[in-house]
């Protein structure tokens, strides 16, 4: 057997690793962009089942290189993933993917069933954990009726200046504090602003935090459609938000080019290049938190379903608890599908694995070897 994975930043590269770790047997091919980071993600694995290939999948060509595998894993920017998407099916291949798309996902169901490939979306943290509790805890109501998901990577303490260190692609990140947030009120689906409706909470063993709504329910809204309310927020240390959205606000993250000195220049791009130089401090260590909570009917009754998860920093394999908790999943729904565990066709997103008791229980358990363990409650 063999598989892709296409992109090897600091996701795709721990992804790499835990497959190839995981199912020695299988040719593992890392391709990037460019071949010298490739190259050196296969060196620091160093495993005989690795090897690295360049790859650009914006040209035609790549669904050449598509077709030579039996899985593909995605970790590109989210204007890139769709793409992706539609070339897997179009090259028959099945896909694991955790760019943050901006297109629907689930709109490629029909024709993924009909190339007989499965795709699995937004496979990573949230969406993604977040996703497959959902999906556990709705097939375990009657109806459905709130869907509450609060999610954060953060250091392990506040970081100047912003309280905030990059731990995933900054492009993405970008895409989370300008992009709408899909939301369900009243039982219908709408739209808030990023960085609406702030909180404060107290999370447990990390202290006080803020929430806003941002884009991570995904196709929640659409494969739980009779919940009345339905939202997610992302965790950040308190006074977070109003610095991004002061950044926001003077245009920083705006995609149209300006001119500076004779050149146009992209305010987007260049905030991007900026975020990654100032934020990416390897050294800090850090945490994520995800709180999930369902509420519903169950026999008549009134019924709540509370998910907890704290990881860390890996201290012994120097991974970041944003790498753990985003390419495990990832990496396990790749090896289901190559073993065959995993045999539905079309988009598969990871609450209808969490809906399917077998498959769910399958990935906690391959999550908790991992180390990344979630708490539940009734």
């Amino acid at each position: 057997m063999k598989a892709l994975i296409v992109g090897c930043g600091n996701i795709g590269s721990v992804a790499a690793e835990d497959l190839a770790e995981s199912m020695k047997t299988t040719d593992i091919v890392v391709a990037d962009y460019d071949k010298a980071k490739a190259e050196a993600v296969v060196k620091k694995i160093a495993q005989d089942n690795v090897s690295p290939i360049q790859l650009d999948i914006a040209k035609k060509e790549a669904i050449k290189t598509l077709r030579d595998f039996d899985v593909v894993m995605g970790f590109l920017p989210g204007p890139l993933g769709y793409r992706l998407a539609e070339e897997c099916i179009e090259a028959g291949k099945d896909l694991v993917d955790v760019s943050f798309m901006a297109e629907n996902s689930l709109t490629l169901n029909d024709r993924a069933a009909k190339a007989c490939v499965t795709i699995v979306p937004d496979c990573g943290l949230a969406p993604g954990i977040s996703n497959l509790l959902v999906g556990h805890a709705a097939a375990n109501l009657d109806k459905v009726k709130t869907v509450h998901i609060m999610v954060g990577g953060l250091p392990e303490k506040p970081i100047p200046p912003v309280g905030y260190v990059i731990t995933w692609s900054p492009e993405s990140l970008i895409d989370e504090y300008t992009r709408k947030a899909g939301i369900v009120r009243k039982g219908k689906r709408t739209q808030a602003e990023v960085f609406s409706e702030l909180e404060e909470i107290d999370f447990p063993k990390v202290g006080k935090l803020e929430a806003f709504l941002t884009d991570g329910l995904r196709t929640l809204s659409y494969t739980i459609p009779d919940a009345e309310e339905m939202w997610e927020k992302t965790l950040r240390y308190p006074g977070h938000a109003e610095k991004i959205r002061t950044l926001k606000d003077l245009g920083f993250f705006d995609e149209e080019e300006v001119q500076v000195d004779g050149m146009r220049v992209s305010p987007r791009k260049l905030a991007a290049r900026l975020l990654r130089e100032k934020l990416w401090k390897p050294e800090v260590k850090d945490i994520v938190a995800l709180k999930v909570e369902v509420s519903g009917v169950k026999n008549g009754k009134q019924k709540r379903f509370v998910y907890h998860l704290l990881d860390r920093f890996d201290e012994k394999r120097k991974i970041t608890a944003m790498a753990r908790t985003t390419a495990y999943p990832a990496s396990i729904a790749a090896q289901m599908i190559l073993k065959k565990v995993l045999k539905q066709k079309g988009v598969v997103p990871t609450e209808r694995i969490g809906m399917n008791s077998g498959l769910f229980e399958q990935l906690i358990a391959e999550l908790e070897k991992r180390g990344v363990r979630i708490s539940a409650e009734e």
